[in-house]
Parts: structure tokens; C-alpha cells; sequence
């Protein structure tokens, strides 16, 4: 669709639609893959399927690092007090991990068959009137359209990699964080693969202007497993917080503003994707 991108209209659509999540919450999600379909002319479903197949991969990869980090749960590591749950978590962390990488592995089969994919999938929707029908069908070549940017064997493995190395510097940040408090505990990698599993879970909930699910479960993961006090935890969490998320907004806002100028292209963008 677009052979050479402008970087620098994908970095500022980055940077708007992750202060859009911020400011809005998850329907914020909505504004980057909007901004990047105007600036490089590109048809919007285009870009919100390849926005749902970022996140697929994502979400895999969150899932395997939770996955991890339930089986890395001990009891001689002090993160679980009762033997039971240490079972349970070891058992529950490998279904999540071997889940996650059998999506992963359908998720690449999917893109060699997409219109054997697309065939039976429409059928088993026959069911449907003929209307729901077709927009279903619809929605359906939009992914479709989003699976077709890792059609190539390169591809796949440069989008498993790139990915990889988003969450080993998230996995970085973490790490230099936490320690860089003089706390009780000393936080290993291991350590961080669970913070960070049980973290990346949390940040599903986000609310308009002050995130929630994030900022709970990592107070509850560094007092409850890591037996760090609840002040204390706190403080970790709105220090995480701040540099991960918040950090955009001083950047974000004056672009979002910027880019304002150019929002009256919204209806006739809508005009196009509704045809």
C-alpha cells in the first residue's frame, strides 16, 4: 500500500495515539491508526487490521511472558507462602506459555491460507442474513488485509523480532527502575518477568486520564509476591507509571494539537471507509 513511509508521520501517530490512550483511554487506541491512514494516504481499514495484528502479536508475547512468569512463582524465592499455589501457578504459567505459542503458530498458518480462511469462516457464518453477513465478510477481508503485511517469511521473523525487542527494553526499563530503589528486595531478571507478566495483564484496563488496572496490580504484585511494603510499592508503581506512560505527554499534546489542524479531513475519510 505504501513502500516507503514517511518515519517520521508513523513516530508522531506513535506518539498522539499513545497520549490518546493516556488522556482517553482504550478508545484512544483508535486515534493512531486514524492519524497514519491521513498522513500516508492509506484506506483507514487497512490500518486498524494492521493495528489488530500489532496487537495480536503483542498479546501473545505478553501472554508468554505472564506464562513464564506464573511457572517462575517458588516458594524458596519467597514469592508464594504456600506450596499449593506454587503447583498451581507452575501448571497455570505453562498452559498460558504453550497457548500463547500455539495461537502464535495460527496465526502464522493463518497467513499462508488467508482465503481458505476466509471461505470457512464465511460459511460457518451462513447462518447470518444477508446482511450481517456482508459485514461480516467485510470485516473479515480487513484482517485479512492487516495478515497480508507479514505474507513473506521475512517478515514474519522481523515482526517477532522487533517485538521481542520491544518487551526487552519494557523488560529494561522495569528492571532499572525497581532497583533503582533501596528496597528490601533485589530484583533479578527472573523477577522482572513476573512483575512484568502480571503488569502487561493490568494494562488491559485503562481509564481516561489515570490508567487503574496497571497501577493496582503492580502495587498488589510487589507487596503480595514480593513482600515489599505497601508505601513503598506505591511509590515504585507511580515512578513506573510516569516514566512509561505519562513521559508523552509533555511531547504528545503539542502534536495532538498540531495535528488538530488536519482533523477535518475526519468526514471524508469516513466517506471512503463506509464505501
Amino acid at each position: 500500500m505504501r513502500p516507503h513511509p514517511g518515519l517520521w508521520n508513523l513516530t508522531k501517530a506513535t506518539i498522539i495515539g499513545f497520549t490518546a490512550i493516556l488522556l482517553l483511554g482504550r478508545p484512544g487506541e483508535f486515534v493512531r491508526p486514524y492519524l497514519i491512514s491521513v498522513k500516508e494516504e492509506v484506506p483507514l481499514a487497512s490500518q486498524l487490521a494492521a493495528w489488530f495484528l500489532e496487537r495480536i502479536f503483542d498479546l501473545l508475547f505478553a501472554l508468554g511472558i505472564f506464562g513464564y512468569g506464573l511457572s517462575r512463582l517458588s516458594v524458596s524465592h519467597g514469592h508464594v507462602t504456600v506450596p499449593a499455589l506454587q503447583w498451581l501457578f507452575q501448571v497455570g504459567g505453562s498452559l498460558v506459555w504453550t497457548l500463547s505459542a500455539l495461537c502464535l503458530g495460527l496465526l502464522i498458518f493463518l497467513r499462508r491460507f488467508p482465503q481458505l480462511f476466509r471461505a470457512r469462516l464465511v460459511s460457518g457464518l451462513g447462518f447470518l442474513d444477508e446482511h450481517r453477513l456482508a459485514k461480516a465478510d467485510k470485516l473479515i477481508r480487513s484482517f485479512l488485509e492487516g495478515a497480508e503485511s507479514v505474507r513473506s517469511t521475512g517478515a514474519v521473523v522481523l515482526v517477532l523480532a522487533y517485538t521481542a525487542l520491544e518487551w526487552i527494553l519494557i523488560a529494561a526499563c522495569y528492571l532499572c527502575i525497581l532497583r533503582s530503589f533501596n528496597g528490601p528486595v533485589r530484583f533479578s531478571v527472573i523477577d522482572i518477568f513476573i512483575y512484568m507478566g502480571f503488569v502487561a495483564v493490568g494494562t488491559v484496563v485503562q481509564l481516561p486520564g489515570i490508567g487503574g488496572g496497571m497501577q493496582v496490580v503492580s502495587v498488589l504484585v510487589l507487596h503480595e509476591i514480593f513482600g515489599i511494603p505497601v508505601e513503598l510499592a506505591t511509590s515504585m508503581t507511580l515512578v513506573v507509571w510516569i516514566t512509561t506512560f505519562v513521559i508523552l505527554l509533555p511531547v504528545g499534546i503539542p502534536l495532538a494539537l498540531h495535528e488538530g489542524l488536519n482533523w477535518n479531513k475526519l468526514k471524508a475519510l469516513r466517506e471512503e471507509s463506509s464505501v
